[in-house]
């Protein structure tokens, strides 16, 4: 009998002489030939077996803070917040220090993210409410959606953000699991849900960040042998901020700093658990923010650490991001890229890195960073158009960038009050901080810099009209009472 493994062949003769055997004997050698042949065959199977094959396409973890600022952060220069894990993506892979968001708000931000394209295309120019009727429409094709048509399982843990009504939701989407609170935790009726359905109408927030780790670690726990796609979007540190009890008392920057070092915990949980299951080098993992602080909540606001502003504000504080991506043995370690790069940049670069084609039939504002992430080489394009809502008000080219004239705003509880400002051009490159007006001197590149963003805004094209994300109620029966009571003193 010939037996060949891949290893190695083996040749085994057995021979049995008919001749001269008496049959108690015969029979007696055929059952022992037989039980040596089982065992054979069996050790052969076994060698013959194929190793289970590690997946040519990458894993993506792509985890999201909510009001994250560019100081928060070590390897953003915080000193009184300790962000070990956080820091590890940066030392091993590539740190961001121009990395803009594609709003200065959540929603918008959001969907510029999962869709590459600049919110505005979409009329997606404000937050969603626990009342809103809108969302993004799902004729948009998201990352889950493209993930998934390469063979990604999906799913999105957290906040969602992009209308809580079933047909908005994660898994009309492209994701195939969601659990999460479906908006911003300061609303009404905070919520988990699972899927479509509401799973939980009780929500202790200390625990929403360990909550949102232990989901994620289940879906790495029962994807890990298929790629997928985990986006986890947390809730922190957006208001009010909260940490679980262990983390309370644990920072140099009060209770948002132990916020913070929480989402770093939850971090290294996750980069844990991947190397636990021998899939780290096979898993990009990119962390970032939806847009700057809130700093009109004070301490509990985060820090911009050398920008302008904060969120709600097309400043740098409101639109550059911390950024970092690791992905061991295909991201040189130790880098920094100090270029311009967005957020929307994703939805092309993954699309690269899976082999799937960018979609035609729709404006992609993305660029591909696959050349900044693996040859050391630069993003596409330097330009960059700043917007508030539905309004335009700046523009970047390089290391130059220009601002509309300001009305000012005089501050709300929500919104921090900002001084009116002219026309503004800075270069961000020597003032990141954007606190010297350099327009005076440079009439020439001002004037360039305006015909710039005029032709770039222009080339968008007509935009959609914005979505209505709530309308007021109609307090016309408080107000009679009101005026008939002053009208009866």
């Amino acid at each position: 009998m010939l037996q060949k493994s891949n290893k190695e062949e083996c040749i085994c003769i057995f021979y049995i002489d008919f001749k001269y055997q008496d049959p108690y004997t015969l029979i007696s050698q055929m059952k022992n030939l037989a039980c040596i042949l089982l065992t054979f065959l069996v050790f052969s199977c076994k060698e013959n077996q194929i190793p289970p094959k590690v997946s040519e396409l990458p894993n993506i973890v792509f985890i999201f803070a909510d009001d994250l600022g560019y100081g928060d952060l070590g390897c953003f220069g915080a000193t009184d917040i300790a962000t070990p894990n956080i820091d590890r993506i940066a030392k091993e892979g590539i740190k961001f220090t121009s990395f803009l968001s594609a709003s200065p708000v959540c929603s918008p931000s959001r969907a510029g993210l999962l869709t590459g394209r600049m919110p505005q295309r979409m009329g997606i120019n404000s937050v969603f409410f626990p009342e809103s009727f809108t969302g993004m429409d799902p004729e948009e094709i998201t990352l889950a959606e493209i993930l998934k048509s390469k063979g990604y399982r999906t799913g999105v843990v957290g906040k969602w953000h992009l209308g809580h009504l079933e047909k908005f939701l994660p898994l009309n989407q492209g994701f195939d699991e969601y659990f999460g609170i479906p908006y911003s935790n300061d609303m009404s009726s905070v919520v988990y849900m699972r899927g479509n359905e509401v799973e939980e109408f009780e929500v202790d927030q200390r625990f929403i960040t360990r909550t949102y780790t232990e989901e994620s670690l289940k879906f790495i726990d029962s994807n890990e042998d298929e790629p997928f796609f985990l986006y986890l979007a947390h809730n922190m540190p957006h208001v009010p901020i909260y940490a679980s009890p262990e983390f309370e008392g644990k920072s140099g920057r009060g209770l948002y700093g132990d916020v913070i070092q929480e989402l770093d915990w939850s971090v290294g949980e996750v980069l844990k658990k991947l190397e636990e299951k021998g899939i780290l080098e096979n898993t990009l993992i990119v962390f970032s923010s939806d847009n700057g602080p809130w700093l009109v909540m004070e301490e509990h606001g985060g820090s911009a650490g050398p920008l302008r502003e904060g969120k709600q504000f097309t400043f740098e504080g409101g639109v550059r991001v911390p950024t970092v991506a690791m992905w061991k043995g295909k991201i040189d370690p130790g880098q920094t890229y100090e270029n311009l790069a967005t957020q929307m940049d994703w939805f092309p670069t993954f699309c690269k890195l899976v082999g799937a084609e960018i979609p035609q039939d729709r404006e992609i504002d993305g660029k591909d960073l696959s050349s900044v992430l693996f040859e050391n080489g630069n993003r596409e394009s330097d330009t960059f158009l700043y917007y508030m809502l539905s309004s335009q008000e700046g523009y970047r080219e390089g290391d130059w960038k220009i601002k509309v004239p300001f009305a000012g705003f005089g501050g709300t509880r929500g919104m921090k009050k900002v001084d009116a400002h002219d026309t503004l051009l800075f270069n961000l490159k020597n003032d990141p901080g954007e606190t010297t007006n350099l327009l005076g001197e440079n009439p020439e590149k001002t004037a360039q810099m305006i015909r710039a963003m005029e032709l770039a805004v222009m080339q968008l094209g007509p935009l959609p009209e914005s979505k209505i994300s709530r309308t007021p109620a109609d307090n016309s029966h408080f107000e009679y009472l009101e005026k008939k009571k002053k009208i009866d003193n």
